[in-house]
């Protein structure tokens, strides 16, 4: 069930967004202290647009300092309360992190329901997640939210495991049943993802027996990584002008301008903020992005925001362990260059030519990404290393070895000997000689 119904009776909600901000350096709520306050707040009501949410009012709340009890100054709670109470509002989005009793606390002052920026961006992917295991990460990260929060009835947790109403022994408190619950439901989340982990650790398995290389697409939510990824591959993969339009990863075979193939993953965007709990549930979705042989991140260089949300991007790359300095290959595409003034573009691809990873593309029109697809070939390419292999022609074994894991450039047969020209990664280069090391022993 979720905290937000996007529609009553048929009727859209209607919500009231506010954005609190400090007066002394104009600081944001949270920990986002990159972009302009109003930047937050235009996102904010984006986010709610993307579960279909009508924003009938939104405004910058500036406080002289945070209050425990409700976030924000009583006079501003009295002001919303006034408006909401002139005006249908059936919920208040919060975007910064609210604690339970001040979510307790404004629902009461403000007799409406009131959701903090955690709690929507849980409802997007709730309303996004298509896979079986898309659903059951997001369900376990709502369930992590809500058990420090225990402020409504959990009673669709009953119908969801089946039971009968009397799963509680006598004299047990409401609140005691809600948090044994959810206690017991994430306990079967996580074994199930377990699961489904294993499922996925096997196709990865099996992925790897085809020397593909994987090129995963990375940004910051809405910058156009799924427009890229069906331009890349001719798909159609749900793309649209919303946030977190993409949760479930999607991945198609790519042929690179040399003829080698490629695996294009397209990921769930990042946004500032994200929740730790939410990046954890996730995690399962993201080794797709940590196991890859090239990252690409795609960013919407029209934005005003753009280096703010690139930083927000690579804060949640590292908290994976994905950089340059880990030894991952990262390179950028600036898409929306449709977007942009021709005299605009033009400065961005001067400065992309002094940019040793990055190309200006628009995935829109498909300006650049010729272009892009050659860079993502040398990048490639600057991992293999080409060797001269002599095998014997009776060790099928070893043929087949050199044609799974590299690209066999050339073959032919010299003094009873098949020479092979084959270009193969560095790991697998090592590999090969290992093995060849094992065979003379």
């Amino acid at each position: 069930m979720s905290e937000v119904d996007t529609e009553t009776d048929g009727r859209v909600q209607r919500a009231l967004v506010i954005h609190p901000t400090l007066k002394s350096a104009q600081k944001s709520a949270g920990a986002d202290q990159r972009r302009r306050p109003e930047a937050r707040l235009e996102e904010a009501v984006g986010l709610a647009r993307a579960i279909n949410l009508e924003v009938v009012h939104a405004e910058l709340v500036t406080v002289s300092s945070w209050r425990p009890a409700t976030l924000i100054g009583p006079g501003k709670v009295e002001e919303l309360a006034a408006y909401i109470a002139g005006n249908p509002v059936d919920v208040v989005v919060v975007d910064a992190a609210v604690t339970p009793v001040q979510q307790r606390n404004l629902e009461r002052a403000l007799k409406t329901k009131v959701i903090d920026r955690t709690g929507l961006i849980l409802e997007i992917f709730g309303a996004r997640a298509r896979t079986r295991e898309g659903r059951l990460q997001v369900e376990l990260a709502h369930l992590n939210y809500q058990r420090s929060r225990l402020v409504r009835s959990w009673t669709h947790l009953e119908r969801q495991r089946g039971g009968f109403g009397f799963l509680g022994g006598p004299g047990e408190s409401q609140l005691e049943i809600d948090r044994r619950l959810i206690g017991e439901r994430i306990a079967r989340i996580k074994a199930e993802l377990e699961q489904v982990v294993n499922t996925r650790q096997l196709h990865r398995r099996a992925r790897q027996k085809v020397p593909y290389p994987v090129v995963a697409l990375v940004g910051y939510t809405n910058a156009g990584k799924s427009t890229l990824f069906n331009r890349l591959t001719a798909s159609e993969v749900f793309a649209k002008d919303l946030l977190f339009a993409t949760l479930d990863p999607t991945m198609r075979e790519v042929k690179l301008p040399s003829g080698r193939q490629i695996i294009l993953s397209d990921t769930v965007g990042f946004i500032s903020d994200l929740p730790t709990h939410l990046v954890a549930a996730f995690r399962a979705t993201l080794e797709e992005v940590i196991a890859a042989d090239l990252v690409l991140h795609v960013r919407d260089v029209s934005h005003p925001d753009s280096e703010a949300q690139a930083a927000d991007v690579r804060d949640v790359l590292a908290s994976l362990d994905v950089s340059e300095e880990t030894g991952h290959h990262i390179m950028e595409a600036w898409n929306k260059a449709d977007q942009l003034s021709p005299e605009a573009r033009s400065v961005l691809e001067n400065q992309a030519r002094r940019h040793p990873n990055a190309v200006v593309i628009s995935a829109l029109t498909g300006f650049g990404c010729d272009r892009l697809l050659e860079r993502i070939d040398a990048l490639l390419d600057r991992d293999r290393v080409e060797m001269s292999v002599t095998v014997d022609p009776g060790d099928g074994a070893a043929i087949a070895w050199l044609h799974r894991h590299g690209e066999v450039l050339d073959m032919h047969e010299e003094d009873g000997h098949l020479k092979l020209l084959v270009a193969l990664s560095q790991a697998e280069a090592g590999k090969w000689l290992k093995r060849q090391d094992r065979t003379r022993a």
